[in-house]
Order: structure tokens, then sequence, then C-alpha cells
């Protein structure tokens, strides 16, 4: 008999709650969400106030029947999901399909997992908020929605398997518009004029005055005329202005706060900042890591004072309260910190203990004083011109906060230096060492990264601290957008130095448009989302997608009831549905680039089959013969911004290089990239090395052979046997290969040693997953095919291979 059954979502978190709690307590894990919408139409009933028809997941059925057991067992069923609306729903879900009685299902949250918290929580139990299970209802509902009416009109006006979805299409969109922005983008040039003055200090030394002029010069010739004006000029100290400036630090830790500053300074994507989170929270280090607050609690406030005197000083504490300037800030009541700031340093692997001291330093120094800074500027007259140059320095008067830690910036490369500067009075005269002109060019609209994407989408007010990460996992899970670093182009710049009264040109080159895993959207990525901004404005609209935000806030608060907001949504948006499947014309990108020349055919580039192509010449009804050519575009072409030249390149591949061997060498693209095909085996160009265009034949035979070698080094043992066994080395270290399954060897294994004998007891006794799979297949083929009483036999035959094959991988 169980006395106490406490269910929470993940088996980590059980496990440290089992450690607060008595032996009358019995702690299980429900895995996540244990049921959600049946696929059947749509699993809601639209004629019945939305209605949701939920079902146990099928790999949740084991975990359901279990605590089922239990709950029949226990006196008291303890309810301890997450606090926010997700959590909330699971605590709803568990308590329908679980057939509790209210009477003895107690729901507690709580924001951290330590023994006061739990404790306290298990004397304050409540009810389950419907409110919030509501809003998590309609959320959800509404997405399945819109992904389930608006992905099949994808799939028959632009390409089959495509998927939209309420929040990742209007990401989708920022990223489109930020690329088009920069495709537009036209850059101009400047120049800069920075000037180095030498001061005498009072030992006689000299110091360094650097300096800019706030004027830019449009054009060479402007820049050559000021420079020729400053010759045998005199320069003295014209102004001193010295103010005191204070920097204050930053709030606490939000969700999205810390997906941005984990992903600036310890290069985390937004997704794994979460997963490295939820373990911090999870063996109780940090306070729940999904919320919009920046409040912290009376016992952090007074805890994060006596950790700052401790370490720094009276001086050093600064206590302050933060309030949440989101609107729809949720229901989580308190911001991200450690659940114990005498804690410095946590146990864990490496990610764990760098996101720790990050959180850790970041609440610390929210509570900490000011710095204190005082700014300089000096001004320096030109006796041969009316413009001044100005040196900006900078000093700290007193650290503050910036003695633990100090926020960074996504635009921090372009942040002027401050330095201190020499002691210097107005009317003192400085002698110039060199006056130096660099040629600049503004600078394009920055891609977004995946932090400063969530930057956005807070601002906009789209999504919530729990949608962030999965959404931008999504958008390029289904390719409509690619996270990766390009290298940058080579760029001449002019530099033009005065020394001694003479100008001196030359010519610098430089680095420029180098990309460090930034985001760009896909072309299906921009097709689909023209297609979604042409015909379904309303979800593609930012506005739109803030306020369907706000209609859940309010429903979680009570205000607004769930079925009215969503049929308030749905029935324009069906009818939008419907006349867009009738009347839309199909959307491919398509694009003319022109004739070829030779030819005289149209060449024009469009989505096709598997992915963005070039087209040379259509079809002509009732001939035959006259059938276009078609080339894929490499992997960095796009369509929007191929050229007519670039298109009629391809249809020069596939290129013959020649004979190797007695046997053809040719050069082709294919979907993964440029290749060589010889004796039917392919060997990949090397990115940034090989262009398919300009490679010759003798290159070609250096990439054939390097794959003979690697191929010959993969390989360890065969037998005669039977052919299709084999002993090869792969990523993770040898392992057997029969009939494409995979099987590793055990650590203690010598691969040059195995027998055929051994081998086949290692495919024996080895998992063979695909084929339980193919089975389950064909068992529910056979269903379809048998009459009415075997179809039900077929069925659960085939519920209990998937729970075989769901418990192996439990």
């Amino acid at each position: 008999m169980v006395e106490n059954l406490v269910i929470v979502e993940s088996p980590a978190k059980a496990k440290t709650i089992e450690k607060f709690l008595g032996d009358n307590f019995l702690v299980k894990s429900s895995f996540g969400h244990i049921r959600d919408l049946d696929k059947k139409n749509f699993g809601i009933d639209i004629k019945n106030n939305f209605q949701p028809k939920y079902i146990v997941s099928v790999d949740k059925k084991k975990v359901v029947t279990e605590l089922k057991k239990l709950a029949k067992e226990a006196k008291i069923v303890w309810i301890a999901s997450d606090e926010d609306r997700e959590g909330e729903a699971i605590a709803w879900h568990l308590f329908e399909e679980l057939k509790l009685k209210k009477e003895n299902t107690r729901r507690i949250v709580f924001h951290e997992i330590t023994k006061e918290a739990i404790l306290k929580a298990v004397d304050n139990p409540r009810d389950i908020d419907n409110n919030l299970v509501n809003a998590q209802q309609a959320r959800r509902i509404l997405d399945r929605l819109v992904g389930f009416e608006v992905s099949p009109v994808l799939w028959k006006k632009v390409k089959p398997s495509l998927s939209a979805g309420r929040v990742q299409s209007v990401s989708v969109r920022l990223i489109v518009e930020r690329e088009r922005e920069i495709i537009a983008f036209k850059s101009k040039s400047f120049y800069k004029i920075v000037a180095h003055f030498l001061v005498t200090d009072k030992d006689g030394s000299n110091k360094v005055l650097k300096s800019e002029l706030p004027k830019r010069f449009d054009t060479k010739e402007e820049t050559l005329k000021f420079l020729e004006s400053c010759k045998n000029a005199e320069y003295h100290i014209d102004d001193i202005v010295k103010k005191p400036s204070i920097r204050r630090p930053a709030a606490p830790f939000t969700t999205s706060t810390l997906q941005q500053e984990a992903s600036r300074k310890l290069g985390f994507s937004v997704s794994q900042t979460m997963s490295v989170a939820q373990r911090l929270y999870e063996a109780g280090n940090i306070t729940y890591m999904r919320t919009d607050s920046v409040n912290l609690s009376e016992l952090a406030l007074g805890a994060a004072k006596k950790e700052i005197i401790d370490l720094h000083g009276e001086d050093y504490v600064k206590i302050r309260k933060y309030t949440t300037k989101s609107k729809g800030a949720q229901e989580a009541h308190e911001a991200i910190r450690p659940t114990y700031l005498n804690k410095v340093k946590v146990e864990g692997e490496s990610n764990e203990k760098r996101l720790y001291d990050l959180i850790w330093k970041r609440t610390i120094a929210s509570q900490m004083s000011d710095a204190l800074l005082e700014k300089t500027n000096i001004k320096i007259s030109i006796s041969t011109n009316e413009e001044k140059f100005v040196a900006t320095g900078e000093m700290i008067k007193f650290e503050g906060f910036l003695k633990v830690y100090l926020e960074s910036n996504d635009d921090e490369e372009q942040k002027q230096e401050q330095s201190l500067l020499p002691q210097v009075n107005v009317g003192d005269k400085v002698e110039n060492e060199y006056i130096k002109a660099v040629q600049n060019f503004t600078l394009r609209p920055p891609r977004f990264t995946e932090a400063s994407l969530v930057k956005k989408l807070e601002e906009l007010g789209i999504g919530r601290p729990s949608t962030y990460a999965p959404t931008i996992t999504t958008v390029q899970n289904r390719g409509y957008v690619i996270k990766e670093s390009r290298d940058g182009v080579q760029r001449q710049y002019e530099v033009l130095n005065l020394v001694d009264n003479t100008i001196e040109e030359e010519i610098n080159t430089q680095i420029t448009g180098a990309e460090n895993k930034k985001l760009f959207p896909s072309d299906i990525g921009m097709v689909v989302t023209d297609f979604l901004v042409e015909h379904f404005s309303n979800i593609m609209n930012y506005n739109f997608t803030a306020e369907v935000e706000k209609e859940f806030d309010e429903i979680a608060l009570g205000n607004l009831i769930w079925h009215e907001m969503l049929g308030k949504f749905y029935f324009p948006f069906h009818e939008n549905v419907e006349k867009t499947l009738e009347t839309s014309e199909r959307s491919n990108g398509e694009r003319i680039l022109g004739d070829d020349p030779k030819t005289g055919k149209v060449i024009l580039v469009r989505i096709g089959r598997y992915g963005p192509m070039a087209q040379l010449g259509k079809s002509v009804e009732g001939d035959e013969d006259e059938k276009p050519k078609f080339a894929s575009l490499h992997r960095d072409q796009h369509l929007e911004t191929i050229t007519l030249e670039e298109a009629i390149d391809l249809f020069k591949l596939p290129r013959d290089l020649g004979l190797y061997e007695d046997k053809k060498v040719i050069v082709a693209i294919g979907r993964f990239g440029p290749y060589v095909r010889h004796d039917g085996k392919f060997s990949s160009l090397q990115k940034d090395v090989d262009d398919p265009m300009t490679i010759d034949l003798e290159r070609a035979i250096v990439l054939i052979e390097e794959k003979r070698e690697k191929d010959r080094l993969k390989h360890i043992k065969s037998f005669e046997e039977d052919a299709e066994i084999e002993v090869l080395n792969g990523r993770w270290g040898p392992y057997v290969s029969y009939q494409k399954e995979n099987y590793r060897l055990a650590k203690d294994i010598d691969p040059k040693e195995l027998s055929y004998e051994d081998c086949l007891k290692i495919i024996k006794d080895g998992p063979q997953k695909k084929k339980k799979f193919v089975a389950a297949k064909k068992t529910t083929t056979a269903k379809k095919k048998a009459p009415a009483k075997k179809k039900v036999a077929a069925k659960k035959t085939v519920t209990k291979k998937k729970k075989t094959v769901a418990k192996k991988k439990e």
C-alpha cells in the first residue's frame, strides 16, 4: 500500500525530490505529457465548441498503466508538475487519465527544487487551475488547426511534404525579410579620420593622445582636401569636459535573456541552453528556467546581500527590486537564479558548470552597487581648419558590479575602444604624430543569430518562454532555415596617411562579410513565406500573432472563454483556406533569368521536387523531343540572387574529364554537392578548394585515390563464407556490418582477430530494430486486407510490437 504517490514530469526531477521526502512518499515520473490530440479529424470536435479528443501516446501506455495501479493503491496523490501552463496541463491530463478523485488529489507547485520549497509546497497544496489549463489547451488546439489546415494547401500549391505553424511561420518571415534587406542593401564607402598627437609629460616623456574627427567624408577628394589643409597646421587643446557617469547592472535572467547571454558568452544554441538549464533545475541548482519575471524573492535578496558582503564588503551592496516590463509576463514568479547563492560552483559536466557560473554572476551582480565612471572628452583645434579632433576616455572611479559581471552586447565588435587619456590642460600645444584617413564601408543589416531572433520575437510579443527554443529548432528541422557559418570575402580599402606634411596612399585588404552561426532562409523557406503572406496575411501578421498571445494570457487569467476565442479566429480562417485551395495559383518561386545565347531557349529557376533548380527550355505539347533540361543549384546559389551567366554554367555539367584506368571520369553536382564519378564510385569535391567547373583530370584522380585509401582504412576484414558480413572501422570505432545493419563491438574485442563464427554470434545477439518495424508494418497491411474480425487481432499484434520497441527504447 502506497501512502503518498508524487508524480513529476522527469526521472531526474523525481530522484532529486525523493531525497527531501520521507519513506512514506513514492516519487514517480510521467515522462512529460502522457497524452495528446488524436490525429484523426484533427482530434478536435469543431462543431462542439472545439472540444478536444485526447489519446494516450503509444510510448506512454506502459507508464500510464503503472501510474493508474499506484494511484489506486495510494491514500493521497500529489501532482507536482511544473508551475507554468504546460505543467498545469500535464497535471490536468494526469488527473483525467488516471481517473483521480478530487478528495485525495493534491496539486503542488514550486519554482526551485530545494527541501524548503518542496516541504512548503506539500504544506500548501492547491487545486488544478483550469484557467491555465484552458490557456494551454487553446494554444495547442489553435496550433493544430493552423498546421493541419494550412499544410495541405502548401502540399497542393507549393511542394509535397511541407508544413506550416502559427509561430514558426512568422519566425521564418522575420529571417526572410532580413535576408531581402541584405540582398537589396548597397554598401557605400566613407572615410574615417583618426589622429595621434604627442603630449609631453612632466618627466619629459611623450604620451600618445588618440583622437578622431567626428565628421565623415563621402569621397576621396573631400578627404584629400581636408588632409591638405592640415599640412603645417598647429594643434592645441581647445576644451576638456569631464562628466561623471553611472553604469547599472542588468536584471537577473529571464528565459529570453539567459538564451541571449549564453549564446554571446558561451556559444550555446537556444535549445542547448534550455537543455543544460533543465538539468541544473532538476538537480536542484537553479530555480525554474521558463520565466518572464525579473523578480527575486526576499529570501534570495537576503542571501545575495550576505554573499556580496562576505566576498567584497558592504560598499558593494545595493539591493534592487526589478519589475517585469513584458506585458504578457506569465505565471512564473521569480527570475532564474541559483537556489543557494552561497554555492559558487556546482558539480556536473562542463556546460552545466559554465551556465551555472553565468547565472550566479548575473544574480549577484544585479544586487551590487553601480559602477562609477568618469568620461572625459578632449577637443583639439586645428589652426588651418574649423574642424576639431575629439579624444574620448573613460576612467572607472568605483567598479561596483563590474567586479563580478558585465553584460555582453550583440554589437560588441563595433564598440569604440575607450582608454585612459594623458594629462593635458586647455591651451596646451600638442604635436601631430600622424593623421590617417581609412576608407570604411556602411554595414548591411546583421543576420539573426538564434539569440537575436529570440530577442526580436520577445520584442514583438510573439511566443512565450516555453516556445522560443522549440520554435527555432522546428524551423531548422523543417529545412526553412539553415544555421551555418560562412567565410567572408576579400575587399580592398584605401588608407591615406599624413606624416611629416606628406600624404602617402596605400591599398590594403580585409576580410568582410564573415558569418558565424547565423540563420539563413532556404529557398523553399522564402517561397513558402511569400505564399503564406499573400494568402494568409492574418496568421503571418506580427501584430496578429502578438494579439493571440495576449488572448491566451487573458484566458489564463479567466477573463476570456477559450472556445469563443478559437471560434472568432477559426471560421474566417477556414473560409480563407477553402478559397485559397480553389482560386490560388501554384507557387514555386519561378524566376525567368533570360535566354540561352546558344539555343535561344528560356532559362529560369524554380523549386523542383528535390529543391531549387535551373531549367533550360520548356515542354512543348505534342513534341516529345522538346524536353527541358534541369540542373540543381549549388549550395551557395539562391533563386533570388543567381544570375543568367551562373545558371548557364550549371548546364555545362556533368563534365567528362577523360579516362583513368580506361574508365570515364565525370564531374557533376548531386543532392549532396559536387562529386567525381569513376567506375561506379563517387568522391566528393572539397569545399572551398575544388570548383566543379574548373577541376581537371589530374585533381580528380587525386580525389579518387584519396577516397580509395579512406575505404581501405575503413575495411578491416571480410569473409569468403558470406561477402555481406564485413568488419569495418567507423566514426565511433570498429563494428560488424551485415545487410545494412551495424553491430558495435565491445572495447575488449580485437576486430582483426574476429572469426566468421564470432561475427555470426555478434549479429545473432545484437539488436535488429529495423526488422521489427518492418514486421509491424506488414501486420498492419495484412490487417487492412483481412475481414472485420481479423482486423482487431491484427491491430492488437501491432500494438504489442510497438510496445516492445518502446520498452527497448526506454
